[in-house]
């Protein structure tokens, strides 16, 4: 598996990297940017069918909340009732999960490219029709280094301090806004009175405590990866605004 794994993404996603470095001007940074956009355009339908299945499971949230209400007491009628309202609106509830299983492996295998890419070995994983002189030089708009780490960047001198911060909390940022955005409902003040299940408030505050946490855990983790993972995590949170917003400007 392991195998396949790095003869089907891992070596076509390195090479890639090392083909673009070579030609794009901006170096090394330019060309991780570069490369994150071409895996996520690659990726587009796949994630953008994703979105839409999560955007039609949020608007008919309040027709199935209704019908949990109704059928409280009869949670067989209730079943019944809203898997016909998911077949009314011809929705598949488990249609967004195939999209984001397809998108992970490939996301997995951009990110260990961009974590080794100054490993000694790295060149052993590359096509040989690939030109590659055994170094990379990571610098990224002669400021920060994006192979080393968050923490060495902040103890260096001030404009890689700058650099590197603005790399990982603008990552944090999009993250966020991306998942507020990914998670926003349309309800009005009126259904939101109507809410008595203790168990949905409960669900829907841990989902809004998750809108904070996962970025602020983003950020710490970045601290502790090459500054390189930091700027692919930047780059595919803003394509990931983008492509919602498209998509929900879609269906209004």
């Amino acid at each position: 598996m392991i195998e396949l794994f790095n003869i089907f993404l891992y070596q076509p996603i390195a090479s890639i990297l090392v083909l673009l470095y070579g030609v794009l001007p901006g170096g090394f940074g330019v060309a991780i940017i570069v490369l994150t956009i071409l895996v996520r355009l690659i990726l587009y339908p796949l994630s953008a069918k994703g979105i839409e299945s999560q955007k039609a499971l949020t608007d008919i949230q309040p027709k199935v909340k209704e019908i949990q209400d109704k059928y409280k007491d009869d949670k067989e009628k209730q079943v019944q009732e809203v898997l016909n309202v998911y077949k009314e609106a011809k929705i598949n509830p488990f249609s967004g999960f195939l999209p984001l299983l397809i998108q992970i492996p490939i996301l997995i295998a951009l990110y260990r490219v961009l974590r080794h890419v100054q490993d000694d070995n790295f060149g052993e994983v590359l096509y040989s029709f690939v030109p590659f002189s055994g170094e990379i030089n990571s610098m990224f708009l002669g400021i920060v280094d994006l192979g080393l780490d968050g923490l060495n960047q902040i103890n260096g001198n001030w404009m890689a301090m700058v650099g590197a911060i603005t790399i990982i909390l603008g990552a944090g940022a999009a993250q966020f806004f991306q998942m507020r955005m990914a998670t926003r409902r349309h309800e009005t003040k009126k259904e939101k009175k109507k809410k008595q299940d203790p168990a949905m408030e409960m669900a829907e505050k841990m989902q809004k405590q998750m809108i904070y946490f996962f970025p602020v855990f983003t950020v710490v983790i970045l601290l502790k990866l090459p500054l390189a993972v930091g700027l692919y995590w930047l780059t595919t949170a803003v394509f990931s605004i983008i492509q919602q917003h498209i998509v929900f400007k879609k269906y209004e």
